[in-house]
């Protein structure tokens, strides 16, 4: 068996992002210092952003509209103006954050374009992940880009097959057991997890130790010769 399609996550995979919502709640938690203790207003932020994820979707406008929704559930609809406007504030900040590539993004994938196709499997808000694209420089080393609503088996194996051959030729790498590995390898890929120090509560999952197609890596820079190796051990 051959590998002609890698494919890879964007947030916390080819650049920072979980970083960013972090400070933006801390940020929230000041502002609402008078109104909940942080692990009140940690929790409902959780509960809120779950309950939206099938409304909104993935990305900071969503996570805008559930910190706005939560500053008015905590003070029983009646949020202090200021606050509605230093969250929308923040918001705006987060979508014009600069793009920050994760050490050894560029030469690896460099090298991974000479052998295999690349394919970007990101979810999001559409506008914000294609400007986050442009803006990291990566965009030539890819031949296709997929920004989805949600990542399941299914996704996984419509990708792979609309732009390589299939997923049992494929390889997923990214930093989200739960979105990048468990339902890759439910497709019939191989898959990769390169942890990133910090993980948004939804996206945690168990790891699949022992899988036959699951690899745990310490940095991206060691993925071409894990693709590599999967080439020989296949064939």
């Amino acid at each position: 068996m051959r590998i002609t399609t890698v494919g890879l996550d964007a947030d916390d995979t080819l650049w920072h992002n979980e970083t960013i919502f972090r400070l933006t709640q801390d940020r929230f938690r000041a502002l609402m210092a008078e109104v909940a203790e942080p692990a009140v207003l940690d929790e409902r932020l959780a509960a809120v952003e779950r309950r939206n994820l099938r409304l909104y979707g993935y990305g900071v406008k969503g996570f805008t509209l559930s910190l706005i929704e939560t500053a008015m559930e905590l003070t029983s609809g009646n949020p202090p103006g200021r606050v509605i406007a230093d969250i929308l504030a923040a918001g705006r900040e987060m979508l014009a954050h600069p793009v920050e590539t994760l050490p050894g993004v560029d030469n690896a994938l460099a090298e991974l374009s000479q052998t295999y196709r690349l394919v970007l499997i990101t979810k999001g808000d559409l506008l914000h992940q294609e400007q986050k694209l442009a803006a990291s420089g990566l965009g030539d080393l890819f031949a296709a880009v997929e920004i989805v609503s949600e990542k399941d088996a299914a996704t996984y194996e419509r990708v792979f097959a609309r732009h390589g051959t299939g997923a049992g030729e494929a390889a997923m790498c990214g930093n989200s057991i739960r979105s990048d590995i468990l339902p890759a390898l439910q497709a019939g890929a191989f898959a990769a997890h390169i942890p990133y120090p910090l993980t948004w509560a939804h996206e945690m999952a168990d790891a699949p130790t022992g899988h036959p197609r699951f690899a745990e890596l310490a940095a991206i820079s060691q993925l071409p010769a894990w693709v590599t190796g999967l080439a020989v051990s296949q064939s």
